[in-house]
Formats: structure tokens, C-alpha cells, sequence
């Protein structure tokens, strides 16, 4: 999957600028991708050719990236587990899942974020509003 990431990023441009941008996956899960606006903004064409990208990564490796009914955690041993919202609550419920247990918020829109606002304690996050 590195390499197709890594083609698709020296590629995508928007408006024939090529973007600043660099792509990598995390925990094994997650795909990121993030573009230096500074130097060129994304657009909608840009936008659009990069879920046209992860939805032909979902055929090829038989993944689902655009499922938002997952939530994603770290379990009691430090381990990043993704389960279904339902499973989620149940495990909020039984108190497997506490005020402590990091979650991951998949809203943030920019860089600095994945640092400050991505992994977050339960109770910090909008998971504690829901479940």
C-alpha cells in the first residue's frame, strides 16, 4: 500500500499545481494524508481524485476506510482496536472503556492537530457526548 500512497502523493496536484503533500499510514490503520496548504490549496478536483485514490485502495486490499459506524480506541494494553459503534457503547457500559481510555478523533482537519487533538483521553473527546 506505501507505494501506491507514495505515487499517488507525487502526483496529486490541484488546478495542475502539484500540492505539498505527503501521505503515510499510522498504527497500521490509518491512512493519512496531509497537504501543506502554505504553498497550495486543495480543491474539490484534488479532493476528488484523492477518495477516487482510497476507494480503489479499498478494492485492491478489501478495506474500508469511508465506514464512520467504527470507532477507534486503545485497549488496556496499549493496543489500537477498531469495533462498531455498538460494540463501543457496550464496552463503555461494562466500564472496559473509562474517562481514560484514548481514543482516536478522526474530525481533526489540520496537521498540528494529530498532535494536540487526535489521541485524547474519553472523557476530553466528543465519543464522551455520544456514548
Amino acid at each position: 500500500m506505501s507505494a501506491s500512497l507514495n505515487d499517488f502523493i507525487s502526483q496529486w496536484a490541484a488546478h495542475g499545481n502539484a500540492l505539498a503533500a505527503r501521505g503515510y499510514i499510522k498504527y497500521n490503520l490509518f491512512l493519512i494524508l496531509e497537504v501543506d496548504e502554505r504553498q497550495a490549496s486543495a480543491s474539490g478536483c484534488s479532493i476528488d481524485s484523492s477518495v477516487r485514490f482510497i476507494k480503489s485502495l479499498e478494492q485492491t486490499f478489501g478495506v474500508g476506510f469511508f465506514d464512520r459506524m467504527k470507532v477507534s480506541f486503545k485497549d488496556t494494553s496499549g493496543a489500537v482496536r477498531l469495533v462498531g459503534r455498538n460494540e463501543f457503547e457496550g464496552l463503555v457500559r461494562s466500564g472496559e472503556v473509562t474517562a481514560e481510555t484514548v481514543v482516536f478523533n478522526n474530525l481533526i482537519q489540520q496537521g498540528e492537530e494529530l498532535l494536540t487533538n487526535w489521541e485524547v483521553p474519553f472523557r476530553e473527546s466528543w465519543h464522551s457526548k455520544v456514548f
